[in-house]
């Protein structure tokens, strides 16, 4: 650094000039943070203060992704605390249930003047019991909207991002759930089988401009969704249940691989699917009678495995 002294009156002011050299290096600092941040792909991941969520988030941190994640509760400040690492990762506490979380969440996106090359919409919750006598018809409604609604809220305001620059991927979780019928827990079962179906037929939509549509489908994962479902006294809330970090890796992986769909967890899960292996059609149906059976699984003991 240059300096010079500036003598005014009794006061002497010392200040210090950058040299060329200096303004140099700053600016090629200045300039790789730039090209940096138009480099590393940026990833949004909803419901990801815990869970599945979480663990997806860090998937994409760790494989060089900025990422924004969102859920409606005070622990997804944390969870951003704890992923960031060579990544920038951003928080938005945001309720999508509502129509205007959504559209809170898709301004924050915007807000930060970057494509986003890869979404995982996730945030889900679920509701158990007798659907005629125990529920609640407003948990169920908010599900609704959680599960459903909001997700083809988002999916509709990035995908028409993606479009136009003919790239993109997107990442549904749906669940096991959706390809059997769901007792005690009816609407959220019916939730996952919708997006199942949409999941599916977004990707045929999309096909022809470079985008992919991908379904994550995992059975009991080790999260706190069966506390918040109310359903920590069943047989499925106190068996033992798969790694959340496992089940978001192989979620990760399918996604960046472009596969249709991924059956995550235990082979117990894939049998329940019917025994199909992932495929990249984007078609598919409820689980066969006879891979069940040839399996030893009864109907009412994959409907058990769930549920009560």
């Amino acid at each position: 650094m240059a300096r010079f002294i500036l003598n005014v009156g009794p006061t002497v002011f010392q200040h210090c000039l950058p040299t060329h050299e200096s303004q140099e290096k700053t600016m090629a600092s200045v300039e790789q943070k730039v090209e940096q941040k138009k480099t590393r792909p940026l990833a949004v991941v909803t419901g990801a203060s815990s869970g599945i969520g979480y663990e997806l988030a860090r998937q994409f941190v760790h494989n060089g992704f900025d990422v924004l994640i969102a859920a409606e509760d005070d622990g997804i400040t944390e969870a951003a605390r704890t992923l960031a690492g060579s990544g920038r990762v951003e928080s938005v506490k945001v309720d999508l249930a509502r129509y205007e979380g959504v559209e809170f969440l898709y301004a924050k996106i915007q807000a930060l003047g970057r494509p986003v090359d890869a979404i995982a919409i996730n945030a889900g919750v679920g509701v158990g019991g007798d659907f005629a006598r125990q529920t609640r018809l407003e948990d169920e409604l908010n599900l609704i909207s959680l599960n459903v609604t909001s997700a083809v809220h988002l999916a509709k305001r990035v995908s028409k991002d993606m479009v136009q620059r003919r790239s993109g991927r997107i990442l549904f979780t749906s669940s096991i759930a959706a390809v059997m019928p769901a007792p005690f827990e009816a609407v959220y079962g019916a939730s996952k089988a919708f997006l199942q179906s949409f999941s599916e037929a977004l990707r045929n939509e999309l096909s022809d401009v470079g985008i992919t549509v991908t379904a994550l489908m995992p059975g009991p994962t080790e999260t706190n969704f069966f506390h918040r479902a109310g359903m920590d006294d069943t047989r499925v809330g106190q068996q033992q249940k798969d790694d959340a970090g496992e089940v978001a890796r192989q979620g990760f992986e399918a996604l960046m691989a472009g596969k249709d769909k991924v059956v995550a967890g235990s082979l117990k899960n894939r049998v329940m699917d019917g025994g199909r292996r992932p495929s990249d059609s984007g078609s598919g149906h409820g689980p066969t009678a006879p891979a069940a059976h040839r399996a030893g699984f009864r109907e009412e003991e994959q409907v058990a495995a769930f549920h009560r």
